[in-house]
């Protein structure tokens, strides 16, 4: 964390300076404001978030419940969703409060008493090391506090309007704030009270029986449901030895249970599995009282049993398997004609079951990722055309999810007799695992992701999916660190160049792309980086050299590395890195030792891989990605 670059802080540095429309930001919702969220769930708060790390962006987020979530739906948190919780500060306190999946108990029936279970197998979770972030289980409600305060500390200083129920939404063609949104009060005095806010974007994250989606005419296609669970967290007293280990349970009759151990050292989460639901069901199954799910939870654990205490939270649902042919307003035949101005996230546009623990998950990289994007073009970084690349990016990998759900529920679900052997399951989540780790989204070229002409350069870092972490030495105060987890949820592109073989203060092709980063009239920093702003304030430029940090000092490295910063005009030493000798960058990332850049997107999503040389390449780039800052005249 870096801070005093402004001042002296003595205070909590997590909070940022107030800024721009945080300054004096209005305590009630008015009339006009640039981006409307609809829905504080995981979308909506981490799209909060983000959009508050932009100052001058006037941003709303209304929730129908009078206060914040209490009891959270989701659990399961992911590697990829830690380190995106990393990027927006509070990867470490959310850990050390969560449970943490280390590996997985498979049980089944025992081949000389299928009447009862025994464990089959008990995989590791991370095998290979796909992160160094862990797998964890946390309430819902604990996820979105961590962001509502990483929203409410930044400049923006956004915070939920509670109390606000979403009653449909128009769109014309024309005028500064098109989206005419009809809202009415859920709570206090004035309950039942509509009125009208325009806005120029709506983001809806207003979950599976979204308001937003059927104002913009999207319904959601595929199966509706066949399968029902029963999921319920409890306080209980069972001789199952396994039950502070997640577990699939599977008997020989065909019931099934995905026992989730909770945070805190005795809740946990249990998904029973009632069966198939008939097609006139017309919804009873989801009558099912609690009474049943127990008793259905003890005939699949024999011969243990379970003593049901307290029971937290409880939910009866249908798997269903569902998505929306669009994520945004603009119908395929306007597509390219128009900008889209609204946006749905979550659940709004892609429903599935909870087996492989994606709901919350895939839900934030939605509203990350439009998050970003509605900022920068708001901002003036970027032209309009950026926003279009959220359904084509975000709707392909809902597809994938929901392919991946319905292989695993329907896996879960099977009777142990159907099954090809008793370690099929087990099998399936060990080889798939890096899916539901949240690390196969790869997105496709566009304006923001460049085409892999030169991966070989650095084939650890697959352009279009997520950059993966990796140690170096931070040269100005010798201390080994990730990489990765620089990269802050503020905004900014990231340009890492790692270096070819001289060493710093010499000839070479690093040394080069540092005096063209800094003079060329075509660098990315020059183009877009505004009038009075650190030249670090729109791409953040670090250097990764292959020697280790006794073999130079920072007096000989470019200042294209070690910007200038803040009123005080301070030089920022913090973005020089020398490899580990026993865990090489290089060799780990399959980095060439003729060097690479490497250009990260503000969603730590690899946008380009490029030689040290390709500067024409580099500035095109960013040409399509960014606009040029706009100069003052002379």
């Amino acid at each position: 964390m870096q801070f005093h670059h402004h001042g002296y802080v003595s205070t909590d540095p997590r909070v940022q300076p107030a800024a721009g429309i945080g300054l004096d930001r209005p305590a009630d919702l008015p009339d006009e404001v640039d981006v409307l969220i609809v829905g504080s769930g995981p979308a909506g708060m981490i799209a909060a978030a983000q959009l508050a790390q932009f100052p001058d962006v006037n941003v709303r987020i209304i929730e129908r419940r009078p206060g914040r979530l209490e009891i959270g739906q989701a659990d399961g948190i992911q590697a990829r969703s830690v380190e995106t919780f990393q990027a927006f500060g509070f990867a470490e306190r959310i850990t050390a409060e969560a449970y943490r999946i280390t590996e997985m108990a498979f049980w089944g029936p025992d081949p000389e008493d299928p009447a009862r279970i025994v464990k089959t197998s008990a995989p590791e979770d991370d095998p290979t090391g796909i992160s160094e972030f862990p797998h964890l289980i946390v309430n819902q409600a604990r996820a979105l506090d961590y962001f509502a305060e990483a929203a409410r500390n930044a400049p923006g200083r956004v915070t939920p309007d509670y109390g606000y129920e979403f009653r449909g939404l128009e769109v014309a063609q024309e005028g500064g704030h098109p989206v005419r949104v009809t809202v009415a009060r859920t709570a206090g005095d004035r309950t039942g009270e509509e009125r009208v806010i325009r806005a120029k974007y709506v983001i809806g994250a207003d979950g599976a029986r979204s308001g937003v989606r059927a104002a913009i005419g999207c319904t959601l296609a595929g199966q509706s449901a066949n399968h029902a669970w029963g999921v319920m967290d409890v306080l209980a007293v069972t001789d199952f030895p396994d039950i502070r280990t997640k577990c699939a349970i599977q008997s020989s009759t065909g019931g099934n249970i995905l026992l989730i151990p909770r945070e805190g050292g005795y809740l946990f989460r249990m998904y029973v599995d009632l069966g198939e639901v008939p097609e006139d069901d017309h919804g009873r199954v989801r009558q099912t009282p609690m009474e049943e799910v127990i008793r259905r939870a003890n005939a699949i654990i024999a011969p243990y049993t379970l003593d049901v205490r307290n029971i937290a939270w409880s939910s009866i649902y249908e798997v269903g398997h569902r998505i929306t042919d669009r994520f945004d307003d603009v119908k395929p035949d306007e597509r390219g004609t128009r900008t889209p101005r609204v946006f749905i996230t979550g659940d709004a546009c892609h429903t599935h079951s909870a087996k492989a623990g994606q709901g919350m998950n895939v839900s934030m990289q939605d509203g990350f990722n439009i998050g970003w994007k509605l900022g920068h073009v708001l901002d003036g970084r970027a032209p309009e055309s950026l926003l279009d690349t959220y359904s084509l990016e975000r709707q392909v990998v809902a597809q994938n999810l929901i392919d991946f759900d319905k292989e695993w529920s329907t896996l879960m679900a099977k009777p142990a007799s159907e099954l090809g052997s008793p370690q099929e399951v087990a099998e399936f989540y060990t080889r798939t695992m890096e899916f539901p780790a949240g690390f196969m989204t790869e997105y496709a070229p566009s304006q923001i992701v460049a085409e892999a002409r030169h991966q070989e350069l650095a084939t650890g870092f697959p352009v279009g999916k997520r950059f993966k972490s990796a140690r170096v030495v931070k040269v100005a105060d010798t201390n080994p660190v990730q990489l990765g987890h620089f990269h802050t949820a503020d905004g900014r592109y990231r340009l890492y160049a790692f270096a070819d073989r001289p060493a710093a203060g010499e000839a070479s092709a690093m040394t080069a792309l540092a005096e063209w980063l800094e003079q060329s009239p075509d660098s990315p920093i020059r183009v877009h980086t505004p009038e009075g702003r650190d030249s670090s304030a729109i791409i953040d430029v670090k250097a990764v050299y292959q020697q280790g940090h006794h073999d130079f000092h920072l007096g000989q490295v470019p200042d294209a590395f070690k910007p200038v910063v803040g009123p005080f005009e301070l030089v920022n030493l913090e973005n020089v890195y020398a490899t580990l000798p026993d865990d090489d960058i290089f060799d780990i990332r399959g980095i060439s030792r003729d060097g690479a850049i490497v250009v990260v997107r503000p969603d730590q999503y690899v946008g380009a891989v490029l030689p040290l040389t390709a500067t024409d390449e580099l500035a095109e780039y960013f040409r399509g990605a960014l606009l040029p800052a706009v100069r003052q005249p002379a």
